[in-house]
């Protein structure tokens, strides 16, 4: 790396690269700016760490960059000796508390070694305000919204973007007074339908659309002070102390504007009245920002139909698990409002409350539309889970009162760091099968079995020779022979010209993991469950302690284990069809799944311990995140935890390109790849009986 610091056009391309910033409509002129005077070391220590945060969440990116340029200066040195940490603390008050915990960690941390200068002081930057306003927003009533910093004040109705520093009032308190009433009009906008009536066709009779736009925002306004003063009455008069009155050919429009009832299809009437008579300079409203009714209209169009998909099938859930209501799957609710909340009724049924998610996306489709559409109040969708609100990556489960069996750590090689109770752990008992199944394999593998077994047997509590000691039941002839020729070249021979016998017990307790991926249906599937049928029929003949679980998964907040054949259980119908019962679900997030079962097989009794993995892939989640080096670094390092354990770890791969990545894993000699699934009934009990021999 050279030595040279990077100039802030070059920082800008980075960081724009990193955050996808153009296309955010944010601007990283302001950081690359004050990143630019760092050293060039320090830079990219910076850059590294935005990267890191980008992966989680570009919003987190976003301010670990916009904290470290504003701080950068006035931390100095002591940023380089404590920015790992810093930002590590960052993180992980990230993962378990969202963006406004990264920020108070992050900006309490700055805030201790700010060294700012007098007029620094008076301007205002969104990264101070940015905790701030976001509990601002909590506040207020409707759906939650996102804070960014950009060039403008400017809203999608989902994201509030603020200029990334305000110097308009001569003091800070003008300044933080001007954010939050730019926070609250914009929250109007979203709240109030600025963008539930298409605008387009009345901008298109204006020849200049940028004037029509600001004269839009500015009757708009008009309309959305009316509506803040019904419900935020003290809130309403900071705004109208700060704009001052309305010009006087503009008091009637904000009258008719001021009337319960008005839309935005009043203010684009008031529009097209203006328009008729000529249009002059629009007002200068510091408060009121930009509006951009075509982005906003896609991202509504697209939470509308978020919004109904999950509706849809939180419906479709309450059917199936609510017996008493008889709800069917073209079933159609009329949803009640009770107490604020959300209800679905039936006049013949009892009424049901809505899961939380399901609740939140009806309000948001009745601020959107006036009301929940009948297209809505259909149950739909073929599973238990429902969809996310807010279009991210993580299922929210039907029965939201579901808490985890247990939360594990779970390895981040980019930062260096375990995020901490990272992985929601639930486990469940193995659906049962059919047992037919299970009696066709043993019958159409009968051969095979008998075979393995008297194999099996052979190691069964054998008797270890142990040669050269002083007696014994038997005589051994190469000590008897060294004895010998040291007699006859005049040496004193060794008395120890014995064979003693003793017998092994075995002391072994094994784990069989399962992989129940999606990646394993069909035959894949059909070929472990196979072996686990011969498998358990051969260990059976050793009398070795041995549990089987499954595991599949979707997210870290899904990482499901279902229980098989847990130690002591014994091998009967019930472990046999649930055996048969071992079907592909959904991803493979490995690490957790290791730490849980490595856990269990601590704790067993035995000097020996294995856990074996039946796998067909790689480690893989839903998203981005977790494929690749990240799925494999973070098993990697729960395989090494398990090994401190005492733990011997072996994994049984189908996956052809496994020698790519299961040497990373387990070692250059604790895994064995198998080209065809259906060779792995008869290759597993001889890896067994290698392992365990």
């Amino acid at each position: 790396m050279s030595g040279r610091k990077l100039f802030a056009h070059e920082l800008e391309a980075r960081l724009d690269q990193l955050l996808l910033l153009s296309l955010r409509q944010r601007s990283p002129k302001e950081p690359a700016a004050r990143l630019e005077v760092l050293p060039r070391a320090m830079q990219e220590r910076v850059l590294h760490w935005v990267a890191v945060a980008a992966q989680g969440s570009n919003d987190l990116g976003w301010l670990l960059a916009s904290l470290a340029a504003e701080h950068a200066a006035g931390l100095g040195a002591q940023l380089g000796a404590q920015l790992d940490d810093w930002a590590r603390a960052g993180l992980e008050a990230y993962d378990h508390g969202g963006l406004d915990a990264a920020r108070n960690v992050l900006g309490e941390y700055a805030a201790a070694h700010e060294n700012r200068s007098p007029r620094s002081r008076e301007a205002v930057s969104f990264a101070a305000m940015e905790g701030r306003l976001s509990c601002f927003l909590q506040a207020l009533d409707g759906r939650p919204l996102k804070l960014a910093s950009g060039a403008r004040a400017w809203t999608d109705s989902e994201t509030l973007w603020l200029p990334e520093r305000l110097d308009v009032a001569p003091d800070a308190a003008g300044n933080c007074r001007l954010y939050k009433l730019m926070a609250a009009m914009l929250w109007a906008q979203a709240r109030f339908g600025s963008f539930n009536t298409d605008p387009e066709p009345e901008l298109e009779l204006w020849p200049d659309r940028e004037r029509a736009l600001d004269w839009f925002a500015v009757f708009e306004a008009m309309r959305l002070e009316a509506c803040i003063a019904v419900d935020l009455p003290g809130l309403a008069r900071e705004i109208a102390v700060l704009r001052g009155p309305w010009p006087e050919a503009l008091e009637a429009a904000a009258a008719r504007l001021g009337q319960p009832g008005a839309s935005a299809a009043d203010s684009l009437a008031c529009m097209a009245e203006l328009r008729k008579v000529g249009a002059g300079e629009t007002p200068v409203l510091p408060h009121v920002g930009a509006m951009d009714p075509l982005a906003a209209r896609r991202v509504r169009a697209a939470r509308i139909a978020r919004d109904t998909a999950v509706l849809r099938r939180a419906l479709k859930v309450l059917a199936a698990l609510d017996s008493k209501s008889g709800a069917q799957g073209d079933s159609q609710y009329a949803p009640l409002a009770a107490e604020g909340d959300f209800q679905i009724g039936d006049p013949q049924a009892d009424l049901v409350v809505l899961p939380p998610d399901a609740r939140e996306a009806a309000k948001s489709l009745q601020q959107d539309l006036g009301e929940v559409p009948r297209a809505a109040l259909h149950p739909a969708g073929p599973g238990t889970w429902q969809p996310v609100a807010g279009g991210g990556e993580e299922p929210v489960v039907a029965d939201s009162a579901a808490r985890p069996d247990a939360l594990y750590d779970e390895w981040d090689y980019r930062r260096g760091a375990m995020r901490r109770g990272w992985c929601h752990l639930y486990e469940s008992e193995g659906q049962a099968g059919e047992q037919e199944w299970v009696d066709a394999v043993r019958l159409r593998h009968a051969h095979l079995i008998r075979s393995i077994r008297r194999r099996f047997e052979s190691l069964r509590g054998e008797d270890k020779p142990q040669r050269r000691q002083f007696d014994g039941e038997e005589i051994d002839l190469d000590a008897q022979v060294d004895a010998r020729a040291d007699r006859k070249s005049g040496g004193e021979p060794s008395p120890r010209l014995f064979i003693h016998r003793r017998r092994i017990e075995r002391s072994l307790a094994v784990m069989f993991m399962v992989d129940m991926s999606g990646s394993t249906k069909g035959w894949v599937n059909d070929a472990e469950r196979e072996s686990l049928v011969l498998l358990c029929e051969a260990i059976e003949a050793l009398g070795d302690s041995y549990a089987i679980y499954g595991f599949s998964g979707w997210t870290r907040t899904r990482c499901d284990i279902y229980r098989i054949k847990r130690f002591g259980d014994r091998y009967d119908a019930g472990t046999r069809s649930r055996i048969a019962g071992i079907e592909a679900r959904d991803y493979t997030r490995m690490g957790g799944a290791v730490r849980h079962l490595s856990g269990l097989l601590h704790k067993q009794n035995a000097r020996h311990k294995l856990l074996v993995t039946l796998s067909d892939g790689r480690p893989d989640d839903h998203g981005d995140e977790y494929r690749g080096r990240y799925g494999i670094e973070d098993t990697r390092r729960a395989l090494l935890e398990a090994r401190e354990k005492g733990i011997r770890s072996y994994c049984v791969t189908i996956d052809r390109h496994g020698a790519d990545y299961l040497p990373q894993l387990y070692g250059p000699a604790h895994y064995s790849v198998i080209d065809d699934a259906k060779k792995l009934p008869q290759k597993i009990a001889e890896i067994y009986r290698k392992l365990t021999g």
